[in-house]
């Protein structure tokens, strides 16, 4: 497991590295009026081709290796492939729109949509059982909703990612931490080969980070944003389903960060009635950076919008944290992880209704 990260590592941190070296004439077609910018310069958005590299180069030796004999009994057998293929119609599309910004929202969704289904048709992905007794009978009566919830989590979660991916480090340390919380619990319950699918992702992922935190010169894009969440989402499903100890409220309370941004975010917009496909600049992690991470003072205005966007990350790590932790303490518990995902929910309504009125403590700004 450890040659498998050390090879997703380098594969992703020396395909970043020729990404910008010859790769870097796409930047220029990301509008500068986007409201989602805060950086200045036209700065490559393939990360994610960087991250498919390595995570390709990572599964394909596991893969290799099992079917050698399994010296390291990491079971990784032909799945590992399969989840390969299903990556790839989200993934080269959110690409393409890194590259063209021509790929409208739509077929970005069905692209992810298709993934959504090769996934649940090639592994049989589904959600087997919810651990409360009356939605568990209704699962069991019938077997269809628990694919569409599949289906759904496959489909939704690339975009949930994409919508956190604003900032340097922030979405990569956020699917980090999940990636290696989920690849934990794998190894507590004996599901080597899917722990080591998860932390070759995060090996990946730390790969391009060395080029976009804290300096910026590289970004994920929708293409990395979508690998981040059909991996997580399929590394969830698997998760819960092969193993009946493992709750399926573990999964959502280490996720409940980025679904409950989208699903607010949709809230809030139709609320105004604005289209929820539309992209705007009122996304906490972008209220943060805004009205928290204000003072920091330098005379020149790129440096200084480098130095606040990379203090914004923290806020929301920690944030993320705050419910990883009891996630993998009671990965087990859906009581104690219910409670906790609707105490997160209220936290985050809460939070970001004072910051909106201005009412955040001293102590929170730097």
């Amino acid at each position: 497991m450890i040659w498998l990260s050390v090879v997703a590592f380098l594969g992703s941190l020396l395909t970043a590295a020729g990404v910008l070296r010859w790769a870097q004439d796409h930047a220029g077609n990301y509008g500068h009026g986007m409201p989602q910018r805060f950086h200045h310069g036209d700065v490559p958005r393939l990360g994610g081709l960087a991250m498919l590299v390595g995570i390709a180069l990572s599964w394909g030796l596991g893969r290799l290796t099992s079917g050698l004999g399994d010296p390291s009994s990491l079971h990784m057998g032909p799945w590992v492939l399969w989840w390969l293929l299903a990556l790839l119609p989200a993934v080269v599309g959110g690409m393409v729109e890194d590259v063209t910004q021509r790929l409208a929202p739509r077929y970005r969704l069905l692209l992810s949509a298709l993934t959504a289904l090769m996934a649940v048709g090639l592994l049989g992905l589904q959600l087997p059982r919810l651990d409360l007794p009356w939605l568990d009978g209704l699962l069991a009566a019938a077997p269809w909703l628990g694919v569409f919830i599949a289906l759904l989590a496959v489909t939704g979660l690339p975009h949930a990612f994409n919508i956190i991916d604003g900032y340097n480090g922030l979405a990569g340390m956020v699917a980090i931490i999940v990636c290696l919380a989920l690849a934990h619990v794998a190894l507590q319950v004996g599901d080597r080969g899917l722990a080591a699918v998860l932390v070759s992702t995060a090996a990946a992922t730390g790969g391009f980070l060395v080029w976009n935190y804290p300096r910026g010169m590289l970004f994920a894009g929708d293409g990395g944003a979508y690998i981040w969440g059909v991996v997580i989402a399929l590394g969830s499903l698997a998760l819960v389903q092969r193993n009946p100890q493992v709750s399926p409220w573990f999964p959502m309370l280490l996720l409940i960060y980025p679904v409950w941004e989208t699903v607010f975010s949709m809230y809030r917009k139709l609320v105004r009635g604005v289209s929820p496909g539309m992209a705007d600049a009122l996304h906490f992690h972008q209220l943060i950076y805004r009205r928290i991470v204000r003072r920091v003072l330098h005379g020149d205005a790129a440096r200084r919008m480098l130095k606040r966007n990379n203090r914004t990350s923290p806020y929301l790590w920690a944030f993320t944290l705050l419910t990883v932790v009891p996630a993998v303490l009671f990965w087990s518990y859906t009581p104690v992880l219910i409670a906790f995902c609707l105490l997160f929910m209220v936290s985050y309504v809460v939070a970001y209704l004072a910051i909106i009125r201005f009412k955040v403590p001293g102590w929170l700004q730097p």
